[in-house]
């Protein structure tokens, strides 16, 4: 159990982008993305006034959060679901606003050093990569199965893989001699299939395909285009979201719909903006915040991060 897990990215920052909404009494507050519960304790360690209701869609993850967070007892309510279902969940609570809502959009870092969930590119294991291994489709299927255009499309989309046809051709020509089990021998068919140059830049060159594949099997940009309107829409006025992702396709998501949030829906040319058209967010960060050299340093996995939040400010229009 290494020690490094137990560091949540830019943790100081997000508990003050939310500090405003969450220091009143009654207030409560959706962590989207339990994973291991370090932002959740956090939370509810800052802001005793708070209720946490933290969901995910990982078992094994629920239940040793669920044993940090003992001490909080009825303060905390931890739900088995994945964060698009997040107005479903608040429904069945009773639940009508939220003060505050946090997504922490890395895989949870006891997924990447669980060796036997096949997320980790560094260490062999059946190539599974599903988040809840209960249901759903496995990286490996994705590798067997897929058409060879299919693959391509999804290297390039989700891993940003330049390589995508060269990688996929090798992996179609391995598949017929025998199917995709485990990581080591595709991390090993993609180090022989790109060209030196492609090698030597951006750390392990297996990185991007594993992206792309855990994406894919984990349906997650088309969850994250759910949630996050789902999440704005939640939030009370005054309440406040930050969102922490970690490659480019989650943080245009992010921005796209924040943009969308803070803009005026008027038509052109009106002198006077109606209240109905105004907007319903206010950006709390400029552009996206990134974690300090000194968070990097100290967390390699902070490196890529991207936080953004806003703050709801007008109703819905009705």
């Amino acid at each position: 159990m290494s020690q490094s897990r137990h560091v949540p990215v830019m943790l100081q920052r997000c508990l003050d982008l939310l500090a405003p909404a969450l220091e009143r009494p009654g207030s409560v507050v959706v962590d989207c993305t339990l994973g291991l519960g370090g932002h959740s304790e956090a939370l509810l360690t800052r802001f005793p006034e708070a209720r946490l209701v933290a969901l995910d869609r990982d078992k094994e993850a629920l239940r040793l959060s669920g044993e940090r967070l003992a001490p909080f007892g009825e303060r905390a309510t931890l739900v088995h679901a994945v964060y698009d279902e997040l107005p479903g969940v608040l429904e069945r609570l009773g639940i009508a606003r939220v003060q505050g809502v946090l997504f922490d959009l890395g895989v949870s870092s006891m997924q990447l050093d669980e060796a036997d969930r096949g997320f980790a590119y560094a260490q062999d294991a059946p190539l599974d990569m599903r988040m809840d291994q209960t249901t759903g489709i496995s990286a490996a299927d994705v590798l067997n199965t897929y058409p060879a255009g299919e693959l391509v499309r999804l290297l390039y989309a989700y891993g940003e893989e330049k390589q995508a046809k060269r990688i996929v051709s090798a992996i179609v020509r391995e598949r017929e001699k025998e199917p995709f089990s485990n990581s080591a021998r595709l991390v090993e068919l993609i180090r022989d299939a790109l060209p030196q140059a492609a090698k030597r830049t951006g750390g392990n060159p297996a990185k991007r395909t594993f992206q792309a594949l855990r994406i894919e099997v984990n349906g997650e940009l088309a969850v994250l285009e759910r949630a996050i309107p789902a999440a704005v829409k939640a939030l009370a006025v005054g309440g406040r979201i930050a969102v922490l992702s970690y490659h480019s396709l989650e943080d245009r998501l992010v921005k796209q719909v924040f943009a969308a949030g803070a803009a005026t829906t008027a038509p052109p040319g009106l002198p006077v903006v109606p209240e109905q058209y105004q907007p319903r967010l206010k950006l709390l960060t400029r552009g996206a915040e990134l974690p300090t050299e000194e968070e990097v340093a100290e967390n390699r996995r902070a490196a890529p991060a991207r936080l953004r939040g806003a703050q709801r400010i007008r109703e819905e229009a009705e």
